[in-house]
């Protein structure tokens, strides 16, 4: 790891695997985002194996949940998202997929966050935007964040290009994330990798470093 005016400059992605240096966030595994997803299931049992590995490692553990606001509430831009996601041409036909104490809003059973463990509701893709994440990251001093989840070409891809921005250094478990097709997941992987700032790692890969201290 070279050094540079007292700082050290991570080259690889074991030097992070440390928990004093990077957290894991578990992005939007609802019950109805999971089902929607073709390869739901697959993802929720990589992302419960990573869970569980950051748990013994005493990794920093970040959930993050979608939600809508009621329509008396809502603006533009829910309103527009609803009616594409929805099909709808008329914003008031549109439904909340995840309102507040819902179902579909829950977190999945088998990767219930544990009370030292932390959820973010967010209206936005990005885990970042209007939320208290980086407040939290900075003030724990974290300087990369794995994250796993769905869907990677919908809010994982704009999570990941705002955290690299905010200068954290993303690690994308590519087998660890859905969506909602195979072209949609190259396609948005393709694009991370192009930045040359993200780690991109298959999970298996991933938990060996994760025991390592």
């Amino acid at each position: 790891m070279p050094d540079v005016y007292g700082l050290s400059i991570p080259a690889r992605l074991e030097e992070l695997c440390h928990p004093s240096k990077t957290a894991l966030i578990v992005y939007d595994m609802q019950a109805g985002i999971v089902s929607q997803i073709s390869e739901g299931e697959a993802v929720a049992a990589r992302c419960r194996v990573l869970l569980n590995r950051a748990r013994a490692g005493g990794y920093r553990i970040y959930f993050t949940r979608h939600m809508w606001l009621p329509n008396r509430l809502a603006g533009v831009g829910q309103f527009r998202r609803a009616m594409i996601w929805q099909r709808a041409d008329d914003p008031m036909k549109t439904r909340l997929p995840f309102a507040p104490g819902s179902a579909p809003w829950q977190i999945i059973p088998e990767l219930t966050p544990n009370e030292d463990e932390c959820v973010i509701d967010k209206i936005t893709m990005s885990a970042f935007e209007g939320t208290f994440l980086n407040i939290a990251l900075r003030d724990a001093k974290i300087e990369a964040f794995i994250i796993v989840g769905i869907a990677l070409e919908v809010g994982i891809g704009p999570t990941v290009r705002q955290g690299a921005d905010l200068n954290y250094i993303p690690i994308v478990v590519a087998d660890a994330c859905g969506s909602k097709t195979a072209e949609a997941k190259t396609s948005a992987l393709a694009e991370l990798d192009g930045t040359g700032e993200v780690f991109t790692v298959e999970t298996e890969t991933l938990l060996p470093w994760l025991s390592k201290e």
